[in-house]
């Protein structure tokens, strides 16, 4: 359930968030972007556990993050979860962190 009890959109009926090319030229689409900007730990882990979660095998999922510490923590969580981090860039202000789960 949603906040408020309203029932939240399966994540899987969700169009693609955008695409990511790997700096070997593959190109994923991106199922799903969990914004945690603001957040400190654990919340940006927590979500990103749950999307992974809730997530088909082979999904790729954006992490939007500017907080450095969970931004450091998050590779090693995904892992234990089932997930692979795939790479971190750079943005203006924050972190994007990109996963796909196993």
């Amino acid at each position: 359930m949603g906040l408020f009890g309203r029932k939240s959109p399966p994540s899987e009926a969700a169009p693609p968030a955008g695409q990511l090319t790997l700096e070997d030229g593959t190109v994923l689409s991106i199922s799903r972007v969990v914004d945690v900007l603001g957040d400190s730990c654990p919340r940006p882990q927590l979500m990103t556990k749950k999307a992974l979660g809730e997530a088909a095998s082979g999904a790729v999922i954006e992490v939007r993050v500017d907080n450095p510490t969970s931004m450091e923590a998050l590779p090693t969580v995904v892992g234990a979860v089932g997930g692979t981090h795939l790479v971190t860039v750079k943005a203006d202000r924050h972190w994007r962190v990109f996963v796909r789960k196993n």
